[in-house]
């Protein structure tokens, strides 16, 4: 049963115990009432009356012994008084007459009132006869007695009736004060017995989730909750139960979830312990690879320039063989030497163009490596030893060529006689020197746009290198920000340790 129903249907009594308290007390004031109404409207009314009677009866005695005595209006006097007498009486009757001692009492005094009026008339009969006094008063002695005694009965029936009435008002009082007393005592018990129960059936509850309260602020949230009761007590009781299950839950996955945390920090950490190992490494072969491509770019430089410079002495030897085929009839024999220099100086710069071509493929290789330079950059070493050795052979390649052109100028100046001779032969040699003029400027250009690659390449090194740097700081930055996460899960782990979630209810 709900709470505001006990304490309503509890106050609903008490006040059910108040209202027939108060109808006794109203029913007890009501018989007094009506007890001193019919004292006041009739007991008192009666008594006044017999007294103002039996104040009559003395006024008439003593009018009438006037007049015996004295004579003059005296009996006029006495016979108001014996019509007030009569007039009193009816009063009397008018406010009822119940009991038979009553009715009698009137009788005897309205027989007594005739009859004292019948002895003034005798009286009066006698002193017109000439009776003396002593006569007259012994002929009419007590005439007033028969009136005296009845007042004075109907006195002592008021005075009776005045006892009674005060009696009953005393009964109905005693009766009234023992019902209220009844009614009040069971009120007090019943108000004494309902706030006991009220009392106990709100405190007990309210107690045991106040502890409930106090062991969920301790941080013990292992209580068992047991609800049993219906009322808003029980509410209170189911809510705590709610409220301490949410807790378990909402503890048991915040715990889970720091340790998580922890677990996860740490190894995040130790990954980014590797990371920044590993980009350090990164980074180190990187700057390793960018010296690597400077020595490349600084080779490749020299080559472009040995190629200018070959491309330069081509074109003179050019014009030289141009200018000898106005001798070479005379140098036929000098200029088969010197066709079969020149057959070589082609083997030559067949080699130096195949070095070329290879040098270019490595070019690009090494664009393609420089794009996939994201790990550790391994294919530029073996790139750069590539290109190295190809810069070599070109380098040996240009000064066989150098010594091979030494070579036929002075067996063309040993030939200049017989130039008449081998005019033929020069023109050939001329037709061959301008290929080999054509063929080091292609040299020289792939010399060039190999430069402009490698260099190209040797920039992507370097952004490279400042990205790995940048990557660098950031695994920095996220492993301080990780260690930070980690100190609050730590924290966060301890915070929630005050709270003991019971058995069963750790996993």
């Amino acid at each position: 049963m709900k709470i505001g129903i006990r304490l309503g249907g509890s106050f609903m009594l008490l006040t059910l115990l108040a209202c027939v308290l108060i109808i006794a007390s109203i029913l007890t004031l009501t018989r007094i009432g009506q007890h001193w109404d019919n004292f006041s409207g009739t007991v008192l009314n009666k008594q006044d009356y017999a007294t103002q009677g039996y104040i009559k009866l003395g006024e008439s005695v003593h009018n009438f012994k006037n007049y015996i005595l004295r004579g003059k209006d005296y009996d006029q006097q006495f016979l108001a008084d014996m019509d007030a007498i009569a007039n009193l009486v009816a009063q009397y009757r008018k406010l009822g007459v119940d009991d038979p001692k009553e009715e009698a009492l009137l009788q005897k005094i309205s027989s007594g009132e005739r009859n004292y009026r019948q002895a003034l008339a005798k009286v009066q009969s006698l002193k017109a006869a000439g009776t003396s006094i002593t006569d007259i008063d012994a002929s009419i002695s007590g005439a007033d007695k028969i009136l005296g005694a009845g007042f004075a009965g109907l006195l002592a029936i008021a005075h009776e009736n005045t006892n009674g009435t005060g009696q009953k008002i005393s009964a109905a009082i005693s009766a009234g004060k023992s019902i209220e007393l009844g009614v009040g005592v069971l009120v007090v018990v019943l108000a004494a017995a309902l706030a006991t129960l009220a009392t106990r059936s709100i405190t007990r509850p309210v107690r045991e989730a106040v502890q409930i309260a106090k062991t969920v602020a301790a941080g013990d949230l292992g209580s068992r909750i047991e609800v049993t009761r219906k009322d808003e007590t029980g509410e209170l009781l189911q809510a705590l139960k709610d409220m301490n299950s949410s807790l378990q839950r909402v503890v048991g996955g915040v715990r889970t979830g720091s340790d998580t945390i922890v677990t996860a920090s740490t190894q995040i950490a130790g990954g980014n312990l590797d990371l920044s190992a590993r980009t350090e490494q990164q980074a180190s072969s990187l700057e390793e690879t960018a010296a690597a491509m400077e020595q490349i770019t600084s080779t490749v430089r020299r080559n472009a320039d040995h190629a200018r410079q070959a491309n330069a002495m081509a074109g003179s030897v050019s014009e030289v063989a141009s200018r000898s085929g106005l001798v070479v009839s005379d140098v036929v024999s000098t200029m088969d030497e010197i066709q079969a220099s020149a057959r070589e100086i082609a083997e030559i710069i067949s080699v130096i163009d195949g070095i070329a071509f290879q040098t270019n493929i490595l070019a690009l290789n090494a664009a393609v490596e420089a794009a996939r330079a994201g790990e550790q950059g391994r294919g530029f070493a073996v790139v750069a030893s590539e290109v190295r050795n190809l810069a070599q052979r070109s380098a040996t390649a240009a000064k066989e060529i150098k010594d091979l052109i030494g070579n036929s100028v002075e067996k063309v100046e040993t030939g200049s006689k017989l130039v008449k001779d081998a005019g033929a032969t020069i023109e050939e040699l001329v037709m061959n020197v301008r290929n080999v003029t054509q063929i080091m400027s292609e040299i020289s250009a792939a010399s060039g746009e190999q430069e402009a690659g490698i260099e190209q390449v040797n920039q992507a090194i370097v952004q490279m290198d400042t990205v790995t740097q940048q990557n660098a700081a950031l695994v920095e930055e996220a492993a301080a920000a990780t260690e930070a996460l980690k100190e609050q899960a730590r924290r966060l782990a301890e915070s929630v340790s005050v709270f003991r979630l019971g058995v069963g209810r750790m996993a």
